[in-house]
């Protein structure tokens, strides 16, 4: 039987981690609760230069949950979130748990169509986003459930002298809201605690639903992802399991986002029930990614290839000290073994003295659930489990193992496992299949091999998808919106190959018979794109076809099309 759930490899190579944990029962704000009275004193963020307590973050979420009270929050609503890494956010996330509510959680820079879709697939019937995406919200807002739209300001949780300088710049361009718009202000929202009394808190079971991510599935059609308290909290400590240099106190920087598994989870979640301390990053450039761990001497950083890639070029890095950092995590997409050469000889030459550790999840399971060990690494791999989680690689959509060495699905099981998607019975039926061992296990759809030791190697992804800067783009999803414009007849969507982003999006498309292949028709497609699909899945390039590549049944050959560009940049090299 290949799989770890006949092994037990942790014994040889895991150290001293456990194969098993006794898992927190309650909800996760209950589990950040019970660390905030350990650690009351201990600062749970920095935001900008400005730090918070346990204490003082706790006293925000409670107030928040009263807030949420008082406007009609009841156990079970769902309340859109669409912020960046900032202390509303985090007091908001955690207050929707405390309700009892389910936290709705996307991104800030969604195109308008994509919010719409968000609120309605959800049910939505409260959004909590900031005023610079006022605009976007209330454009859709009619077309929804939105009862109340929360708007919260980057500068209310600014210190005095930071606030000045964000006013004089990031804050004139943003686009003003007029002062009788529909919505309730987030200092007027948090003054609404004072008319609610009691009753706010809400029991909710560890199994009870708590989150929902948006991805893919394995089809490539976004689907809400339904993740419960207990997902999130026994993820948070298998983490800590699998990083047994971890101190309360010691600082992650948060620059992955709220509305990622690896963001909320690994960087805010498991921090904050941990007795960590979350540096938190609200708009990402690799130089502030860079300065900020210099400057707040991280202990611990996760983040995509394509930043570890940046790093290596940004001129602020030289001659920095490293010595800090006791982690150092790639996920997101795979790290080429020359990239994982080059970055730990840069963290070697910058006094650190560990290298990178690549894991491998899905949102299905909230992250990663499989991760490097601290002590040894094989090349090319992407770990073993953590504590509880079991893998085995099996003949495509079939429950068959295959041997050690052989490709085949990589299939996953354990404590972080999804409730299901949302909406979609026949395609969590698909994705969850409970076999023979009573192990529920998730088709991720991807490719890889194990060997002998339990270490697995991730081959590839059976679904058609591109990764760009760690963003997962769908190009069947993006072929219905370039289809849905009445100049197009057909389109394909391909991923480049890119030395930043690992891959950038490029579309194809045949015109509808007499519409001109012009500069003009290029550029209402790209306005088209830009209504529906979110900044980091737009085309860098439209080119037209008269005709696409097809298959022997009659499909757009996509991977020619691939060859094709792949070709072009061989030759110009």
């Amino acid at each position: 039987m290949n799989s770890i759930t006949a092994k037990t490899p942790w014994k040889d190579h895991m150290g001293d981690v456990p194969m098993h944990l006794d898992y927190f029962e309650g909800s996760m704000f209950e589990m950040v609760e019970q660390v905030s009275s350990k650690y009351p004193d201990y600062l749970a963020f920095d935001f900008m230069g400005k730090p918070v307590t346990y204490r003082k973050m706790v006293q925000e979420i409670e107030t928040c949950a009263k807030a949420l009270k008082t406007i009609g929050i009841r156990e079970g609503d769902r309340v859109t979130i669409a912020m960046p890494n900032c202390p509303q956010a985090i007091y908001m996330f955690y207050a929707v748990n405390l309700v009892g509510g389910i936290a709705n959680m996307i991104h800030p820079l969604s195109a308008e169509k994509e919010i719409e879709f968000y609120l309605n697939e959800s049910q939505s019937i409260t959004a909590v986003t900031l005023d610079q995406f006022y605009h976007k919200f209330e454009r859709v807002r009619q077309n929804t459930k939105v009862v109340n739209l929360v708007i919260a300001s980057i500068k209310d949780a600014l210190s005095k002298p930071i606030k000045a300088g964000y006013m004089l710049t990031e804050g004139r361009k943003i686009e003003k809201i007029p002062e009788d718009a529909p919505v309730i202000r987030w200092s007027e929202f948090m003054k609404l605690s004072r008319y609610c009394f009691y009753n706010y808190k809400v029991e909710r079971k560890s199994n009870d639903p708590a989150v929902i991510l948006y991805s893919g599935g394995t089809t490539g059609t976004t689907k809400g992802i339904v993740l419960t308290n207990k997902n999130f909290n026994a993820l948070s400590q298998q983490v800590i399991a699998a990083n047994q240099m971890f101190r309360p106190g010691d600082k992650m920087l948060a620059a992955m986002p709220l509305f990622h598994g690896f963001g909320l989870g690994v960087c805010i979640h498991t921090m904050l029930t941990q007795g960590g301390r979350c540096i938190l990053v609200p708009r990402f450039t690799p130089e502030s990614y860079a300065k900020l761990i210099v400057k707040h001497r991280c202990n611990f950083i996760a983040g995509v290839p394509t930043l570890y890639e940046a790093l290596l070029r940004l001129p602020s890095m030289d001659g920095a000290d490293l010595s800090c950092l006791k982690g150092v995590f790639s996920g997101g997409d795979s790290l080429s073994i020359e990239l994982k050469k080059k970055f730990d000889k840069f963290l070697y030459d910058h006094k650190a003295v560990i290298q990178v550790r690549e894991g491998y999840g899905t949102t299905e399971t909230v992250t990663a659930c499989c991760l490097t060990p601290s002590h040894m690494a094989k090349e090319g791999s992407i770990g073993l489990p953590f504590s509880d989680t079991y893998i085995k690689i099996v003949e495509p959509g079939t429950d068959k193992e295959v041997p050690y060495g052989e490709e085949g699905e990589i299939l996953l099981a354990g404590p972080t496992v999804m409730k299901g998607y949302m909406n979609h019975s026949e395609e969590t039926a698909e994705t969850l299949r409970t076999h023979s061992d009573g192990l529920t296990w998730v088709y991720t759809g991807d490719l890889g091999t194990m060997d002998e030791q339990g270490f697995v190697y991730f081959k590839g992804r059976a679904k058609r998808m591109i990764i760009t800067s760690g963003y997962n783009v769908y190009p069947g999803q993006m072929e219905n919106i370039l289809d849905a414009h009445e100049y197009v007849q057909m389109s394909c969507v391909i991923g480049v190959p890119d030395a930043y982003k690992m891959q950038k999006v490029k579309a194809f498309v045949k015109l509808a018979p007499g519409v001109e292949p012009t500069e003009e028709t290029k550029q209402a497609i790209f306005d088209h794109c830009k209504k529906n699909v979110a900044k980091y899945a737009m085309p860098y390039d439209i080119e037209f076809r008269e005709e696409m590549p097809k298959t022997l049944v009659g499909k757009v050959a996509y991977r020619v099309l691939e060859e094709e560009e792949l070709n072009k940049l061989s030759s110009q090299e």
